[in-house]
């Protein structure tokens, strides 16, 4: 708000001064909708953001006011903190004196006019608003309509490339730690177990230690105490579902009861309620006494448990080797791995064995049982009417239409990029991979070893060559020509298993690479007149030959 100075009384003192008022800047901002009042609060000329001009002076016909009336504030600017006035601002204009705001009428309502002119903006801003609202609203109906779409096609039967795919419980996919967990085990592969049998064997382990802890010192175990203990010890969910999968695994491991008037020592569990109660079997020697769940004992069930998840593991394998095209038997006493396809995580999860249940309490739920029970004790149209009752709640409801049969899935047609290719050949080529991985599914742990060592001879040659041209000597030490190539090969590797490589390759080739052992040293001499490719090419095809095997 303007304030007035103690030198406009003097100025307007001063002759010569001119009595016009100053033309009113007409405002070209967007007015806010607090402008649309009478045309007397329009603003004045003093509405910019700068110093408000002094009213000019007043005409000699009209009294000037005292110079203390004048240099008063107005009542509403000195009232309170709650009435103090808005900053100024072309939306917000500032109070402006009597003087002025007479001044402004006699201006011709100029700023009326502009005010009015100001308002065609907003009414071409509220109809752009609506367009886009609509616009928004159009949008958001198609990506419904999109949705709506992908959740049908959703529906529709899976293709034989997403049946790998593995879904949780609730239909959700199983993140992927879960769905590749066989692949990113460590060590050479084996006989991997999937990710839920691995933390089925983990909670066996942690119930089989609690239950030894309470079985020896003679209480009665409870689920209840058992589901807190694995919990506390693995950090997961453990319920009456695990422990049914434990008891489908290894049928002889406990023996589960419902008892009552248990001690459990806890509020919401009462002495005569039922409660599912855990006893270890353990082979007892007649005449002995009671034995007790030791370390010992401990180690040899989990070994049980753990050989008998890898023997469902291996039922499903059997199974998948039966559907291939064609179809493959490995003895169980030579398999050493899973075939390459073969989807470890994929293996269905066990189904729970049945736990003992509480005995049904009766209860009456039905009008037939009570009329049965009170029949003797109500009116002839009571019972009448509860019978009545009975017959319509019995009624058979309507008989569920016949399911229909599933098509038999027709045999899969050959790919577009076979097309023209003699079925005799596809027949020798897929008997072959067959050849091939059933000899790397029953390749032991020693011809494993083996085979990786002959798939580095050929760099190893020629490593080995340098090391010779380089040396210039005929002959090298054992150490001497192992240090050389360890520091020489791309990947890290002791000399005690750079050796081994040497006394293979001495074996392989012994024209081109001989061993001669003087006194306590092994010296290693060279051909380096033979060819290098051709030692290359030779061990490449023992290699091959090797792994055919």
């Amino acid at each position: 708000m303007a304030q007035r100075r103690l030198t406009d009384f003097f100025a307007r003192r001063r002759p010569g001064v001119s009595t016009t008022l100053p033309r009113a800047k007409p405002a070209w901002r967007t007015p806010s909708p607090a402008k649309s009042a009478a045309c007397a609060a329009a603003p004045g000329p003093g509405s910019s953001r700068k110093r408000a001009r002094p009213p000019a002076e007043p005409t000699r016909d009209e009294r000037v006011p005292p110079a203390r009336k004048r240099l008063r504030l107005p009542a509403d600017a000195v009232s309170g903190p709650s009435s103090l006035p808005a900053p100024v601002s072309p939306e917000h204009p500032s109070p402006q004196s009597k003087e002025t705001k007479k001044a402004a009428r006699s201006a011709g309502g100029r700023p009326c006019l502009a005010a009015q002119e100001n308002k065609v903006p907003s009414k071409v801003t509220l109809s752009e608003l609506k367009s886009c609202l609509q616009r928004a609203q159009e949008l958001g109906a198609r990506v419904q309509e999109l949705k709506a779409s992908a959740q049908k096609d959703a529906g529709e039967p899976s293709t034989p490339e997403d049946e790998g795919r593995l879904e949780g419980p609730c239909g959700e996919q199983m993140p992927a730690y879960q769905r590749f967990h066989a692949l990113a085990q460590p060590g050479p592969p084996g006989l991997v177990l999937p990710y839920k049998y691995q933390v089925l064997a983990e909670m066996f382990r942690s119930m089989d230690t609690i239950v030894g802890m309470l079985y020896n010192r003679s209480e009665t175990i409870t689920f209840a105490k058992v589901k807190q203990g694995v919990q506390d010890m693995m950090r997961k969910r453990f319920e009456e579902r695990n422990v049914g999968q434990i008891k489908t695994v290894y049928p002889g491991s406990y023996h589960f009861r419902q008892e009552r008037f248990v001690p459990t020592f806890k509020d919401g569990i009462k002495r005569s309620d039922y409660q599912l109660t855990i006893e270890p079997l353990l082979d007892q020697q007649a005449g002995s006494a009671a034995p007790q769940l030791t370390a010992s004992r401990l180690l040899q069930r989990r070994q049980v448990f753990s050989q008998n998840l890898v023997a469902r593991v291996r039922e499903h394998h059997r199974a998948f080797l039966a559907s291939l095209n064609p179809p493959m038997e490995v003895p169980e006493d030579q398999l050493t791995r899973w075939h390459p396809r073969f989807n470890v995580d994929g293996v269905p999860d066990i189904e729970p064995a049945e736990l003992p249940q509480p005995p049904a309490v009766e209860k009456l739920t039905t009008a037939q049982e009570v009329l049965a029970r009170a029949r003797s004790l109500m009116s002839p149209r009571m019972e009448k009417a509860l019978s009545d009752l009975a017959q319509r709640t019995a009624e058979p409801s309507s008989p569920r239409s016949p399911s229909l049969a599933q098509p038999a899935t027709p045999p899969a047609a050959p790919p577009s990029a076979l097309k023209g290719v003699s079925q005799a050949l596809l027949e020798r080529i897929r008997a072959k991979e067959a050849q091939k991985q059933l000899a790397q599914m029953t390749r032991r742990p020693e011809q494993e070893q083996r085979l990786q060592r002959l798939e580095r001879l050929p760099e190893l040659a020629r490593v080995l060559r340098g090391v010779f041209v380089s040396e210039r000597k005929p002959a090298l030490t054992m150490e001497v020509a192992c240090a050389r190539m360890v520091g020489s090969y791309r990947a890290a590797m002791s000399p005690g298993e750079m050796e081994k490589h040497l006394q293979l390759l001495s074996e392989l080739l012994p024209d081109w690479l001989s061993l001669h052992r003087i006194r306590t040293d092994t010296y290693v001499k060279l051909d380096k007149a033979a060819d290098l490719a051709g030692v290359m090419e030779q061990l490449a095809r023992l290699a091959r030959a090797e792994e055919t095997l």
